[in-house]
């Protein structure tokens, strides 16, 4: 979990039965947005609930875009797969948090931005002017359900890394060198990432906290882990 954690006791994910948005919905959010699908204002239905950990715990334990909906298609993994670095943005609500990772992910050579649930596609002016034009060297899709579009990238073969406080978590200064394609996951600025997700990870990492805080910005975050990343595939 992030920066703006705010004091609520817990959090659904929800799931769309019209059109299949998965996504976060805190409990102080709820009245604002209801149950409603906020894509489609269909009906949905609880896929699992959590409580939330306090910011002020220190503990170690733990808006839409027009793109192809299709996973992308590959065929497996070849010699120009291995070392193949992409993001995947698990319902970051923030526009200039995403514009922000789009341009750290051009900067450290990702090849491509999976973009989920109700995170803002770059087709939104508040991404593009955060990004500054890295849309446009980034690749990106939209996809609905992060969940189903991991199961899909495991499938092909690729490696699934989440940046996340929790019990399993290690330090990032440890992360795997990256030998197959691998997916790094951030997730949502209150309630982290996709317990889902977190279920089909390779691996999880976390930032060590020095401070009275315990969490980052969430495009900070992902800029720390992005670069020790990198240096891992030197």
């Amino acid at each position: 979990m992030y920066n703006d954690l705010m004091r609520v006791d817990s959090y659904e994910i929800r799931v769309c039965n019209s059109c299949g948005l998965r996504y976060p919905l805190v409990d102080s959010h709820a009245q604002t947005l209801g149950i409603r699908c906020p894509a489609c204002l269909g009906e949905t239905h609880v896929a699992l609930s959590r409580a939330l950990v306090a910011e002020t715990e220190p503990t170690h334990t733990s808006p839409f875009g027009h793109s192809a909906e299709a996973l992308p298609k590959s065929d497996g993994i070849g010699e120009g797969q291995v070392g193949k670095i992409a993001v995947l943005l698990d319902n970051i609500r923030s526009a200039w948090n995403v514009g922000s990772i789009f341009r750290s992910a051009d900067g450290f050579g990702f090849s491509h931005a999976y973009v989920c649930g109700i995170t803002p596609t770059p087709d939104n002016e508040a991404v593009q002017k955060t990004s500054l034009g890295a849309e446009d060297a980034v690749t990106w899709s939209y996809h609905k359900d992060a969940v189903k579009l991991a199961q899909g990238l495991k499938k092909e073969g690729w490696r699934i890394f989440a940046l996340e406080e929790d019990e399993r978590a290690v330090e990032v200064r440890r992360i795997e060198n990256p030998t197959h394609p691998t997916i790094l996951i951030v997730g949502n600025e209150v309630a982290g990432v996709d317990p889902e997700l977190l279920e089909l990870c390779d691996a999880i990492y976390c930032i060590p906290m020095h401070g009275e805080k315990r969490s980052l910005n969430v495009a900070i975050a992902f800029g720390i882990a992005a670069y020790a990343l990198r240096c891992q595939s030197r």
